[in-house]
């Protein structure tokens, strides 16, 4: 009797809590509610006797996946208002995909049948009451699945290098050196020595100093704190950059003297 009431809480909060995840206004809110959610979802897991997965859903998702979005939600300055403003126009298509969704899981349902022979089915580790599932699915995974274990490790590390690839950008601000450059650099070339007198201090000097060439030597040519890049911005804050204007044809009033 215990053990029901226990369920039906825990499932009654899940529900509630993963309604609030998509109905909440605030994203912040709508992170900490999914939390809920996935505590909630491992003490099923817990009652069920799976406390493998309870363990895995609490470490894993709580801990890093949805950590991740609420930091990421809470550092980046996204218009969620600007995001919000097609959703009406696309609510029709959601609604359809979600009518589908719901008529395929309804179908599952009524028609889902427990094996009658499920005592008789072999089992690829013996079942014992002093051995606990973790310790069976360890060696289900890493003995008779080792090797597809491992295959969903490179296909998800292909994926990691591949959004890595995708999202990276060409940052005007980065500083590149010739490494064969740096190298051959003498310490007179990239280093001035200062008689500073005592109590004066560095800032009384003009501060730290250095060589004027002793970046422009090593770092490749055109990056930013390079010469080049100095006379650029010099250029273009004093409004002297060249710029190509290609004229407009068949404007209103052309020709008109």
């Amino acid at each position: 009797m215990m053990t029901q009431i226990v369920f039906y809480v825990f499932a009654a909060v899940l529900v509630l809590s993963a309604t609030m995840v998509v109905s909440a206004r605030n994203p912040v809110h709508s992170v900490l509610f999914l939390i809920l959610a996935f505590f909630n979802a491992a003490g099923l897991f817990l009652i069920a006797g799976a406390e493998f997965l309870a363990m895995t859903l609490v470490i894993v998702y709580v801990g890093a996946v949805a950590v991740l979005f609420l930091f990421v939600v809470m550092m980046l300055d996204v218009n969620f208002t600007h995001m919000r403003e097609g959703v009406q126009r696309y609510a029709p298509i959601g609604g359809v995909v979600g009518g589908v969704l719901l008529v395929e899981l309804l179908m599952a349902f009524m028609h889902w049948r427990s094996a009658t022979n499920i005592g008789q089915i072999a089992h690829l580790v013996p079942s014992s009451p002093t051995r606990t599932n973790t310790a069976a699915l360890g060696d289900v995974i890493y003995t008779h699945y080792i090797f597809l274990f491992q295959a969903c490790a490179l296909v998800l590390l292909v994926a990691m290098i591949g959004a890595i690839v995708l999202t990276l950008r060409e940052r005007p601000t980065g500083r590149r050196q010739n490494i064969d450059r740096q190298h051959d650099r003498m310490p007179a070339g990239s280093l001035e020595m200062l008689q500073v007198p005592l109590g004066a201090g560095v800032d009384a000097q003009g501060g730290f100093l250095r060589p004027h060439e002793s970046y422009d030597i090593a770092a490749v040519p055109g990056t930013y704190g390079t010469e080049a890049w100095r006379e650029a911005e010099a250029r273009e804050a004093d409004g002297t950059a060249l710029v190509i204007a290609t004229p407009a044809t068949g404007t209103k009033g052309e020709g008109n003297e």
